[in-house]
């Protein structure tokens, strides 16, 4: 049986389908154009999922996060985003 959110998601995902939407597919190029991050070796750049998994994991935010200024100091923490935004 699935959980409340599980059922939700399939639910939605079912829906997308039906008007022949797959949210699943990368879309790289587009991605690019609103990417910030300015972290030129960074093999990730565009492709979303793998960049917030990537940063998740060291407890980060993502560059699109922060404004232009805020994201060349590297400082992607939870922390300097709340002080950035209170």
């Amino acid at each position: 049986m699935l959980s409340p959110g599980a059922q939700r998601q399939k639910k939605a995902s079912n829906t997308d389908n039906k008007k022949g939407k797959n949210n699943m597919e990368c879309n790289k190029e587009r991605n690019l154009k609103n990417c910030n991050c300015t972290y030129e070796p960074c093999p990730r750049k565009g492709i979303c999922c793998d960049c917030i998994t990537y940063h998740k994991k060291l407890g980060e935010l993502p560059a699109c996060f922060f404004d232009d200024s805020a994201e060349k100091t590297y400082d992607r923490s939870i922390g300097h985003f709340v002080r950035l935004n209170r």
